[in-house]
């Protein structure tokens, strides 16, 4: 019995430094998006306080609507791979179309917000600066990667 405990407290415990790793990690390219977005945006302090909440929501939204992408495009791939009948994955296949078609509408949605409080040169700088700092997440991702192989 007391074995088993302390199993599971360990377990437990390693479970929640993985967490807290996954977290800080989090935090940490979310303060570097920010930062970077700021400078790139040339955002005054007055419009980041008006600008960050309504940004902070439009992610919310669009990371919601990708979850309901993934789980649609699984269900698809899953009903695919079982063999399941063309009217099927037909239903799947539209409910996959419908969550995509939702995360495009998210964008243009909040652009409408941003424009009531950035010029579009602000909000153009925004889309730009996000791809940029995207493409700077996967290459520094890449380069680790590369540098992990080359140990081995």
């Amino acid at each position: 019995m007391i074995i088993t405990f302390l199993t599971l407290a360990f377990t437990w415990s390693a479970s929640g430094q993985e967490r807290a790793k996954k977290n800080d990690w989090q935090d940490r390219i979310k303060a570097e998006k920010i930062a970077y977005l700021t400078d790139k945006m040339d955002l005054s302090s007055a419009e980041a306080e008006k600008f960050w909440p309504v940004y902070n929501r439009a992610e919310a939204e669009t990371k919601a609507c990708w979850k309901l992408v993934m789980e649609a495009y699984k269900a698809l791939e899953a009903s695919i791979d079982s063999g399941d009948d063309d009217k099927e994955i037909s239903a799947l296949l539209d409910k996959y179309l419908d969550a995509r078609e939702k995360g495009e509408g998210i964008e243009r949605k909040y652009t409408t917000e941003y424009r009531k409080i950035l010029s579009n040169d602000k909000i153009a700088r925004l889309y730009i600066a996000e791809e940029d700092f995207r493409r700077q997440q996967i290459h520094r991702l890449n380069r680790n990667d590369n540098s992990k192989n080359d140990k081995k």
